[in-house]
Formats: C-alpha cells, sequence, structure tokens
C-alpha cells in the first residue's frame, strides 16, 4: 500500500497536540515555540506582513510621499490614514503600524523594520559557477517602499546587463532577455518572499545568467514541480495593495513565473531553473539558446568570416573546450565547416567550406 501526502499550508499537529518536522530518515520534535512560528512562515500559514512593529510612529504609513504618490491616482478619492485603516496595515486598537503597511508606504522600510527587507544587486565578471572574490565588479544596494523597489531594481539589472557583450549568431552584442521574463521573476523574489528572514533579495549578474534569490522557502502547497500550476499568495495584503497602483508591477497575478517561461521559449533562450534551498528559492535565467550547438555555429559562420573556441563556448553555453571541439568535428566530417589555414593552437578557427 502506498500513501502519497501533498504538501500543505498548514502546521498540522498529532492528537497529544506536538508537532513533528521531517529530517532525512528522522521526525524531529519541535519544543521551542519560536521553531513553531518559524515553521509557521516557511510553510506560509502565517506571513510577517501582519505583524505590528511598536517601535515606529504610525505616521511613517500614512504621512509618507510613497502614499501621498500612490492615492494621487486612486479612486475614489480617500486619506492616507482612512486608507491604511481600511486595508488594515495598521492596528486598529494601537495604531502601530504592520510589517505590510511600513513595506508599502514607509519612505524607507529598511531603516524601519527589524528585518532586512532590501534587494542586493551583485555583478560578477565571469561565468564560473562559484567566482572568486577576483572577479567581483560591484555590488549595489536598491531600498524604497516595494513599488519603488521593484522599478529600480528591473532598471539597474537592465542597465547593467546593457553593459555585457555576448557572443551571438549576429556577432557581439548586448547580453539580452525578454523584458517580460526579467520584469516577472523580479516582482516575484520581492513580494512574495518571506520578510521573516533577516536577509535581502540577492541577485546575481554572471557573464551567462542571473541568480535571483529570494528568501523564505516555498510556501503552502507550493514545489518546483507544481510553481507554474499553483496560485498561492504568502504576503497578501502586499499583493493585493500593488495591484491597486496605477501601472502595477503585478498586473497579471499568479501568471508572473509562467509569463516569464513563454517569454524565454518565444525569444530562443533555455527556460528558468527553479530551486528551493533551506532558506531561499533560487531562479537562475540562462543566457543559453535553445538551438542546438551546430546549428548556432552554423548560424554564427553565416555572419562572420570565422569562429573559435572561445566565441564558440560562449555562443552555446558549452563550458568545456573539447565538446565545443566535437561540435566542431561534427561540422567537418559533415564537410561543412574546415579549419582556417595557418592558425594553430589557441589560436585556431573554423570558417565555412
Amino acid at each position: 500500500m502506498q500513501i502519497k501526502i501533498e504538501k500543505s499550508a498548514g502546521v498540522h499537529e498529532t492528537s497529544g497536540k506536538e508537532i513533528y518536522v521531517r529530517n532525512g530518515a528522522q521526525s524531529l520534535k519541535i519544543t521551542d515555540k519560536q521553531k513553531v512560528i518559524e515553521l509557521q512562515f516557511a510553510k506560509g500559514a502565517t506571513s510577517f506582513e501582519d505583524f505590528v512593529v511598536v517601535t515606529v510612529p504610525p505616521e511613517s504609513t500614512y504621512e509618507s510621499k510613497e502614499i501621498a504618490s500612490f492615492l494621487s491616482d486612486f479612486s475614489p478619492r480617500t486619506e492616507p490614514l482612512e486608507y491604511v485603516i481600511s486595508e488594515n496595515l495598521i492596528d486598529l486598537k494601537t495604531y502601530d503600524p504592520r510589517v505590510s503597511g511600513l513595506l508599502l508606504f514607509s519612505d524607507n522600510p529598511s531603516a524601519l523594520l527589524p528585518r532586512k527587507c532590501a534587494v542586493k544587486i551583485i555583478r560578477y565578471e565571469t561565468r564560473e559557477d562559484e567566482p572568486e572574490r577576483d572577479y567581483l565588479k560591484e555590488t549595489i544596494s536598491v531600498e524604497g517602499a516595494s513599488y519603488h523597489l521593484i522599478n529600480q531594481t528591473v532598471k539597474i539589472v537592465c542597465e547593467i546587463m546593457s553593459s555585457i557583450k555576448v557572443w551571438t549568431p549576429q556577432g557581439l552584442r548586448a547580453m539580452e532577455y525578454p523584458p517580460e521574463a526579467i520584469w516577472e521573476i523580479i516582482t516575484n523574489s520581492i513580494i512574495h518572499r518571506d520578510y521573516s528572514i533577516s536577509d535581502d533579495v540577492q541577485i546575481m549578474i554572471y557573464d551567462n545568467r542571473i541568480e535571483v534569490i529570494s528568501p523564505g522557502k516555498l510556501p503552502g502547497y507550493v514545489t518546483v514541480e507544481n510553481i507554474l500550476e499553483s496560485r498561492y499568495a504568502r504576503n497578501h495584503k502586499i499583493v493585493r495593495t500593488l495591484s491597486k497602483y496605477k501601472n502595477a508591477p503585478n498586473k497579471d497575478i499568479g501568471e508572473g513565473l509562467n509569463t516569464a517561461f513563454e517569454k524565454m521559449k518565444e525569444w530562443k533562450l533555455k527556460s528558468p531553473i527553479i530551486e528551493e534551498l533551506e532558506r531561499s528559492v533560487k531562479v537562475i535565467i540562462p543566457h543559453a539558446p535553445l538551438a542546438r550547438p551546430t546549428e548556432l555555429i552554423l548560424e554564427f559562420l553565416q555572419n562572420n568570416p570565422t569562429i573559435n573556441n572561445r566565441q564558440a563556448r560562449e555562443l552555446t553555453g558549452i563550458k568545456s573546450e573539447n565538446l565545443v571541439k566535437v561540435e566542431f568535428y561534427k561540422l567537418r566530417d559533415e564537410k561543412l565547416i574546415e579549419r582556417v589555414p595557418g592558425l594553430e593552437g589557441p589560436a585556431s578557427a573554423w570558417r565555412l567550406k
């Protein structure tokens, strides 16, 4: 008999009111109340966005430039204090601001919240999987209310990408991705992250990929396998309020990742890779074409006189020099390409026959 129990959004107890977590082949009992709370955050049963921050004055949410800007386009006309009360963004008894209210409308949440909530953009000038510090070019921290944070982060990432040159079948070009894919993945990483974890969203830009790491495991019943079919929001207030902006960053609620995957396919690039880590979710956006290596090499040679091993590696995404040679030999054996005479060793190159 086989019993399959799907992942759920709740933290379950035994009949004896005990809670266990699975670790390998062991069932470990949780007795620490703080650990239970952390488990509830991780599963999405409780969201840190609802917690009140007693050390911050409530005016930080309804006397800010951000909420004034938001309500200037909002209909029906609403006063800032009235809005945060009606949306339960401050505690209705004490008027202490909730985490969601500060994230959405305080001008600088990073200075007010007890946990990290910014974005850190890191540029590595390499294609290596685990780069050394020597390849680190710059680190940029982006802070601000959620709407501003999303827009500013996407803008900076696009600016950095435009400065990276990669080999394409048409020659050396700026690294390009579907704008919708970059937008949706960054937006998801900010609005669906677990704010109970004191860490920033990290975006690492390499010469051949972008990695977006969002704090917190996948919530509720969402898994890596069903994430494109699932609809689950950890931070309901943040998602709901951002969707009311005039130019909402999350117009297609629940469709963001689907859009990213579809656009990557339309651009003939390989699909993003989603990984669930111990305390975060990583999305890798590869700059690798869907076409076969031999097809890319031939297309390159239709637009350029020669191609060498390094260019072919960047073009195809193959990391090994020897494996690229195999692709060259396939085309040579089919009498489609030939070596360029007089060029040997590291300088060797190929041309159309």
